[in-house]
């Protein structure tokens, strides 16, 4: 909700425009009530378990496949990190059109249409392609693309690097603090993709006329106009999300794991029947 709030705003000369994260929270309480804080909640609640199985189960198949080549391991990891990531965009980025349409309203939260009726004007209005639910789709690759790259190759190559230990608290925490740094560098990076996708997939500031229409077109107009830091808005809020975000990544993580080694097992089972049959 703020980061999108923040991304969207256009200067100090916005007229709905923040002073910072406190004048946020209490003006959208006052003029849109405490529902308002959960403005556009349902569509990554729907998105999230797909999201997550496509995030590391596409992480497992393409790193095994990587394994084959003759890329480090280091490398490899950020490039099945970077194809987990545009896969991972491929699905979510319906959801998102939707979320930030619902977001971006200023109206109260009673007489905003819900998240279906959203959904429908939307498809309604300029159906499912990259004009309807797939608006956007370029600058959600690259923020998906780019996140999980870093996160991904960071991530594994420094808990590798650094010692395990042994008692489960501290292992926690290392794996936690891993994961927070990497999560932090992450969003840094590709921080501009998420400016951009919200710029592009919410209100245009004249409505009829398209002013942010694709991803680098948008990125340079928010350059030229607000200069570098507004590439950034929304960054502390963002990161302020990942701690509690990387304490639900672990379970998925592991089931994806399971899944990986379930499937490579069928395919194993499925080769050695056709063996037998030829045979």
């Amino acid at each position: 909700m703020f980061p999108l709030r923040f991304q969207i705003q256009r200067g100090v000369s916005d007229p709905n425009s923040y002073k910072g994260l406190g004048d946020s929270f209490r003006t959208i309480f006052y003029k849109e009530g405490v529902y308002g804080f959960y403005k556009g909640i349902l569509p990554p609640i729907l998105a999230e378990t797909p999201k997550r199985a496509v995030k590391f189960f596409t992480f497992e198949q393409y790193k095994n496949l990587l394994s084959y080549t003759t890329l480090s391991q280091g490398l490899a990891l950020s490039v099945a990190g970077l194809g987990s990531g545009l896969t991972e965009a491929l699905v979510v980025n319906p959801f998102e059109v939707v979320k930030v349409n619902l977001q971006a309203n200023r109206d109260s939260f009673k007489v905003q249409p819900s998240t279906f009726t959203q959904a429908r004007m939307i498809i309604n209005s300029d159906g499912f392609g990259l004009r309807g639910l797939n608006k956007g789709l370029t600058s959600t690759l690259g923020r998906h693309g780019v996140f999980n790259m870093i996160y991904f190759g960071f991530y594994f190559n420094v808990k590798n690097a650094l010692p395990a230990s042994q008692d489960p608290r501290l292992e926690f925490m290392r794996k936690f603090a891993i994961g927070l740094l990497s999560g932090t560098i992450s969003s840094c990076v590709n921080i501009p993709f998420d400016v951009a996708k919200s710029r592009i997939q919410g209100p245009q500031p004249v409505p009829g006329e398209i002013k942010y229409r694709s991803c680098f077109q948008t990125m340079a107009l928010v350059y030229r106009e607000e200069g570098y830091l507004a590439l950034y808005k929304g960054l502390i809020p963002k990161i302020m999300r990942l701690g509690p975000e990387i304490l639900l990544l672990k379970p998925f993580g592991c089931l994806s794991a399971i899944a990986a080694v379930r499937a490579k097992n069928m395919l194993s089972v499925s080769s050695s029947s056709l063996q037998v049959d030829a045979a």
